[in-house]
């Protein structure tokens, strides 16, 4: 019987600890499958990309590239994976799916004659045939990277499509009579192209970091979505290894068309930061009403697809203008509880406590050969760079100073996979570790246990805590992860510090004879940690922000702008206690 309680209590204590989560932290806090692609190769790493969301009765259902399943959640916080019964043996990459009324359809992306599937019971896993061949188009037109779409005030069904430098994004209707295949007769004329990348109008569709590479960009990720009559035909560009990595979108009064482009393009864009990139998404509602927008973060060292994925709160203004907010976006958010009104409301305002402060390490291993290891590495907000402890045992720890008392709320531990042979995801692949906190670095409190909690794999593990903890030093205590080493390129903690916001900078901003390009500056002000530049096409619509540090120059070319659009700037600077007011907004014609 006390065996009984002890389990008992201790399932209630883990059920306690998932339910208490109120926040949630880019990239998503989901078990990321290892790939199986460069099995050959000895290439190990864990990898998500080309999210798709889907609200199906209510709950949630994730898709992500190449991972043998999906996720399924009730609150977009906590995700269960999901194996189905049927699955391609070369998996799904950026898988189209859809609900409708209480059926959920998931297609792959092929050049080649693939199923379409159904499923009214997804979080069993459940799949169904539904169409066993869809007919072949030309060669090279896809159906690649391709969404669902149906039209409710019509009952007609459509797909898009495109992922490519040298053909555009097309669209065909779907016959539902027939099972969704191509309406029409002849497949190879079904299709329709709607639009091709036009980066000599639009800076933001350059190839590139920062738009500065002259290979003609990659058009990918259509996604559909309807508002007030009006259909928003979103695409990814220019190119998914690239901090510029965003969504834009064409607006149009019918499904195929004619389209034309938003001059507020991009709509989902977040060059600075930690996790930078957030193109080849899509946009939902939540069960309040809320807009979401889902998209591709990259980090791109063991291979060049090795990426994570992103969440961003979106909307319509009243302008019927589509964005998503991205400022402080890989910082804690509040999840919905209610309809927002306020763009920026969710932002928890916890800030970074150890942007480059101290930190100290059990052990590190010296390697060989090229590789740069450094304890530093995890506090330095780049997730390229990565610490590998001496040996991959429980108690190893990473210990950050914040200099000074702090309220801490919330952690966020991002693992990379360095030199491992993992290619599948099985049951011994789970992270566990301990969040300790003191105020003096002698006396320390357990702020989180990971080992309380059911096994899973967390390779960006977000923890909020149950009560902020007044504390100086925070310790990551490592319990295990599968694999011969421990490695983490990232240790962040979130909270507030005693004191006041930095001052209100002041910047200018401008226009050059190359429309596409602004010259951006601004002043520093005493004890800010960082920046957030933000710009629009009206005063009250500076949807776009481009995080950067204090330890950066105070100067940048900006080179994300459409020709032949009027753009207005402001600034605000942020530390550790909180963000300044927004300066002044600037104007270029």
């Amino acid at each position: 019987m006390k065996q009984l309680l002890l389990v008992i209590n201790l399932l209630l204590a883990c059920r306690a600890v998932t339910l208490a989560q109120t926040t949630y932290c880019n990239p998503m806090d989901i078990s990321y499958r290892y790939n199986f692609e460069q099995l050959n190769e000895r290439i190990s790493y864990r990898s998500g990309a080309d999210p798709v969301i889907i609200n199906h009765k209510g709950e949630y259902y994730l898709f992500v590239t190449i991972q043998g399943g999906w996720w399924h959640s009730k609150d977009l916080a906590n995700w269960r994976y999901i194996v189905p019964d049927k699955w391609p043996m070369e998996d799904m990459c950026a898988p189209a799916a859809l609900s409708v009324r209480d059926t959920l359809y998931l297609f792959q992306s092929t050049f080649e004659q693939r199923p379409i599937f159904i499923s009214t019971q997804p979080d069993k896993g459940k799949l169904t045939f539904y169409n066993r061949w869809l007919p072949r188009l030309p060669k090279d037109i896809g159906p690649w990277d391709p969404a669902l779409f149906h039209d409710d005030d019509t009952d007609k069904w459509y797909m898009y499509w495109g992922s490519s430098n040298v053909y555009p994004i097309f669209g065909a209707e779907l016959d539902k009579s027939r099972n969704l295949t191509y309406a029409g007769n002849n497949p190879a004329q079904a299709y329709k192209a709607l639009f091709w990348l036009d980066p000599y109008q639009h800076g933001w569709e350059r190839f590139g970091p920062n738009h500065s590479d002259p290979i003609k960009p990659f058009v990918e990720g259509a996604w559909m979505t309807k508002h007030n009559g009006k259909y928003y035909l979103q695409y990814g560009a220019p190119g998914t290894e690239y901090n510029v990595y965003g969504n834009g979108t064409y607006v149009g009064k019918d499904p195929l068309g004619p389209f034309e482009y938003a001059p507020y393009n991009p709509i989902a864009y977040k060059p600075g930061g930690f996790a930078t990139g957030t193109g080849h998404g899509n946009t939902f509602q939540d069960n309040f009403g809320n807009y979401w927008n889902t998209g591709t973060t990259w980090i791109g060292v063991n291979w060049g697809m090795e990426r994570r994925i992103m969440m961003h709160p979106a909307g319509f203004d009243k302008d019927d203008q589509l964005f998503a907010t991205t400022r402080f976006g890989d910082w804690p958010h509040h999840l919905p509880t209610k309809k927002w009104t306020d763009r920026e409301e969710l932002f928890t305002g916890w800030m970074l406590l150890n942007y480059k402060k101290p930190v100290t390490a059990s052990s590190t291993l010296t390697p060989t050969g090229t590789d740069s290891i450094r304890v530093a590495f995890v506090a330095d907000e780049n997730p390229r760079t990565f610490w590998v402890a001496a040996q991959n045992r429980p108690g190893e720890t990473l210990t950050t100073d914040l200099g000074t008392l702090c309220d801490v709320k919330a952690v966020q531990v991002d693992y990379f996979d360095y030199k491992l042979a993992i290619f599948d995801s099985d049951s011994t692949v789970y992270t566990q570790f301990k969040i300790l906190t003191s105020p003096d670095n002698k006396t320390w409190t357990v702020a989180a246990d990971l080992t309380r909690e059911p096994k899973r794999d967390r390779a960006c593990a977000y923890v909020e805590f149950k009560q902020p903890q007044r504390a100086r030093y925070v310790r990551y205590e490592h319990v295990y992860t599968a694999g011969q080493h421990l490695s983490i390129n990232a240790f962040r903690v979130f909270g507030n510090a005693t004191g006041k916001a930095p001052a209100v900078p002041t910047m200018t901003a401008k226009r050059q004879k190359d429309q596409r390009n602004a010259d951006l500056t601004w002043t520093k002000v005493p004890g800010a940690v960082g920046y957030n530049i933000r710009w629009g096409i009206a005063p009250d619509k500076l949807y776009q922000t481009y995080q950067f540090w204090n330890d950066q120059p105070s100067t940048f070319e900006l080179r994300a702008l459409n020709v032949g659009v009027p753009y207005y700037f402001a600034i605000e600077s942020f530390n550790e206690t909180g963000v300044s007011t927004l300066s002044p907004v600037v104007s270029t014609p």
